[in-house]
């Protein structure tokens, strides 16, 4: 991801000590919070593959959908996925997409827009604490346990 980042700018967090921290722990946390599966989970705006990709292979029980309307993101997700059975990449708005999943997991997208898409009525969302007012009441929240004002917020929606 590194090397590919280098060229097609897949994130603004460069340093390898904070990518670890904030892409990857975050995202496993969200995988160890989930309830045990099998199902279907869509990544929003997955970027460059997170929380999707360290939640497929965390989590292999899981058939994880990765969502990215930019071509170049796509295109790296696609090869970074090709040897991970359970990991499936979309190039497309999500906004386009048919599907219905059992759960939609997101990070640094803005929650209302995920939300509205009515893709799952499962959410997991790695959000800045200010983000909380914009989701339904009856959620869960857990305070990310490094780094500050992060929270994983996981709620239901009926659409």
């Amino acid at each position: 991801m590194m090397r590919w980042n280098e060229r097609m700018n897949l994130t603004r967090i460069r340093k390898l000590e904070d990518i670890v921290r904030f892409h990857y722990c975050e995202s496993l946390f969200l995988a160890s919070k989930l309830p045990p599966g099998p199902f279907c989970v869509a990544d929003i705006g997955s970027g460059a593959g997170f929380p999707g990709f360290p939640l497929a292979i965390f989590r292999p029980d899981l058939q994880v959908t990765l969502i990215e309307s930019h071509l170049r993101k796509a295109v790296f997700l696609t090869q970074a996925s090709k040897n991970i059975e359970n990991v499936k990449v979309l190039s497309v708005r999500a906004e386009e997409v048919k599907s219905h999943y059992d759960w939609v997991v997101s990070r640094a997208v803005v929650p209302s827009r995920v939300i509205s898409l009515s893709l799952a009525f499962n959410y997991g969302l790695l959000i800045g604490e200010a983000d909380l007012t914009a989701l339904p009441h009856s959620r869960t929240v857990f305070r990310i346990p490094w780094g500050t004002n992060r929270v994983l917020a996981m709620f239901h929606v009926e659409h």
